[in-house]
């Protein structure tokens, strides 16, 4: 295949993909290797971005994804006259964050930090496809662990968790000192 012909399968790949495709899917498909396949995919997203195009080609977490311009956002939104995007409550953004920065995290590990219930906020997080259940922790009653999603990564505009901002020590310090041992 030639190199146009090779962005056009990647380009479809991603637009009717829906969600991030992975590097390995897409270099698979191709069947190209996985270095190549990036550059292509590099490439793509940077004419997009220079062109000035309505569609972006985005990373997250080693995977590709195809999204709408934030420049279009309110032109979008016009055309289907709905309301803005709710925001969050600080209560929400705490837990998330607590999430984001603590994950895999137990709910009662979460209130233990946070001092007050979280079952609201947890339930909420979920309903906004923000956190989910990854896993059960081997201790008594086998509790749910909670993590982000690519949903978050893409709220935040963040390629991975490991680009979130780092804790600056007084929080740390006070975050321990909140937690009864």
């Amino acid at each position: 295949m030639k190199l146009k012909e090779i962005e056009a399968v990647v380009e479809a790949l991603l637009f009717i993909s829906g969600e991030a495709l992975p590097l390995s899917v897409i270099a698979q498909t191709v069947e190209l290797d996985k270095a190549t396949t990036k550059a292509i995919i590099i490439t793509l997203a940077e004419k997009y971005e220079s062109d000035k195009r309505g569609i972006r080609i985005i990373e997250i977490n080693d995977g590709y994804q195809m999204c709408t311009a934030a420049e279009c956002f309110e032109f979008i939104r016009n055309m289907y006259k709905s309301p803005k995007r709710q925001g969050m409550t600080q209560a929400l953004l705490e837990t998330l964050a607590i999430i984001a920065y603590k994950q895999p995290i137990t709910k009662a590990q979460i209130e233990e930090i946070r001092g007050v219930s979280a079952d609201h906020a947890v339930n909420k997080l979920i309903e906004k496809n923000l956190i989910c259940e990854t896993g059960r922790l081997n201790a008594v009653g086998k509790p749910i662990l909670f993590g982000t999603t690519n949903e978050f990564l893409r709220y935040f505009g963040f390629k991975s968790t490991k680009e979130l901002p780092p804790l600056k020590e007084e929080q740390i310090e006070e975050e321990t000192e909140n937690i009864d041992v």
